[in-house]
């Protein structure tokens, strides 16, 4: 996926792969118009796989922050974050392109599921002691398979499109000797070059469909980022709730941390509701749409996540567990869930809403999200009420619109 919008040739293949029953196929591009394009079941179990290591990443920085340790906590947590983040969307956007569902396709996905948990593992190892090397043993799991999906598109491709999935497998490959070489390096190097490797890994894409773009389909990618914000979501009550659990079997501190457990199932409620008020499908039209979009989402899928890593500390800090102030930790959950909302408003809700009250319904809400921070430990409660009137005044507007 690159910045710059252009024509996108007709591809080779207009319709399902699924109807072909041979174990290998030619690897060509799907349809952007194809009918009833959504999400298969490998995408589905690739979702989920990579939820475990974006748990691994939420609770690791739960753990810090309600230890005090901002700094280490968010490095550790951007960091992991984006390597979970850059594979996943890459994958999603070579599927909506290319997937071909025969046995080497479903085997090269497998193995990069592999790679996920690979990276889940070295994830503690990451916070506790900036440990990287086995998070980034899995992240290059992950990419050099994401190579031989290239490989195999180049093969089947002529002309431009050749050319377009041999700089990805190039670049791909380039950037994975820059991480091998990141390892051997001292730590006080690591901290200058790392970024460097991001920003490497981001120019990919943008060099690599310079002068052609590759094709993806609307709808397919409205629902996997969708479907992977749903997850995310999910894995955040169920970090509350864990949480909720072990606080009340350990300190039984149930008065203290039923506003918090209320608060945070508001805040979810509200953050799936605001999310998935209106199809965005029909704004995905251009490529250079769909970069900000679908780049933006970072945001997004951090913040939800982060939101799940504030109620664990919300939680401990009810019950006096936490070495941080009250208002500190409100405003790990208000802060994440502020930038969420005005996230998920500058990507897609601002693009279908009218008049100046709907425009300004989120903008307005994060604001009065993070002045919450100020009520301390009713803080996370007052959050979950201002997201939860933020979902019915949208209502309200959005049915006298009609």
């Amino acid at each position: 996926m690159s910045s710059e919008s252009a024509a996108v040739p007709p591809p080779h293949h207009a319709g399902p792969h699924h109807a072909d029953p041979r174990p290998v196929r030619r690897m060509v591009p799907r349809s952007r118009e194809e009918p009833h394009r959504v999400a298969t079941p490998l995408e589905l179990f690739f979702d989920l796989c990579f939820v475990v290591a974006v748990g691994q990443a939420g609770r690791e920085l739960a753990h810090d922050l309600a230890e005090g340790h901002w700094g280490d906590g968010l490095t550790g947590y951007l960091f992991a974050f984006f390597a979970i983040w850059w594979a996943w969307m890459n994958f999603t956007w070579f599927a909506s392109a290319y997937d071909c569902d025969d046995v080497p396709y479903r085997v090269t996905t497998l193995v990069q599921i592999a790679g996920v948990l690979i990276l889940a593992a070295g994830v503690p190892r990451l916070f506790a002691d900036q440990d990287i090397v086995l998070s980034v043993v899995g992240y290059v799991v992950m990419r050099l398979a994401m190579v031989t999906q290239w490989l195999r598109a180049a093969v089947a491709e002529e002309g431009p499109a050749r050319g377009v999935a041999l700089r990805y497998a190039a670049g791909i490959t380039l950037c994975q000797i820059g991480w091998a070489v990141v390892l051997v390096l001292p730590h006080d190097v690591r901290s200058v070059v790392i970024p460097i490797g991001i920003l490497a890994e981001l120019s990919v894409p943008v060099v690599a469909e310079l002068r052609m773009q590759t094709t993806w389909h609307p709808h397919h990618i409205a629902e996997r980022y969708g479907l992977f914000t749903l997850i995310v979501l999910g894995e955040t009550v169920a970090a509350a709730t864990v949480a909720v659990q072990s606080a009340v079997d350990e300190h039984e501190g149930l008065g203290r941390l039923l506003p918090v457990a209320a608060g945070g199932l508001l805040i979810c409620f509200s953050a799936w509701w605001i999310y998935f008020a209106r199809p965005v499908h029909d704004h995905l039209r251009s490529n250079r749409q769909a970069f900000l979009w679908g780049y933006g989402h970072y945001l997004v899928f951090g913040a939800a996540a982060a939101i799940g890593s504030g109620l664990e500390v919300a939680v401990e800090s009810a019950v006096h567990q936490a070495h941080v102030s009250e208002t500190a930790a409100t405003a790990t959950v208000t802060v994440p869930t502020a930038l969420y909302l005005v996230t998920v408003w500058a990507l897609h809700s601002r693009h279908v809403k009218t008049g100046a009250a709907q425009l300004l319904l989120l903008p307005v809400a994060s604001v009065a999200v993070l002045a919450c921070t100020a009520a301390g430990g009713s803080g996370v409660l007052a959050a979950g009420l201002v997201t939860a009137l933020t979902v019915a005044v949208g209502v309200a507007l959005h049915a006298r619109e009609r």
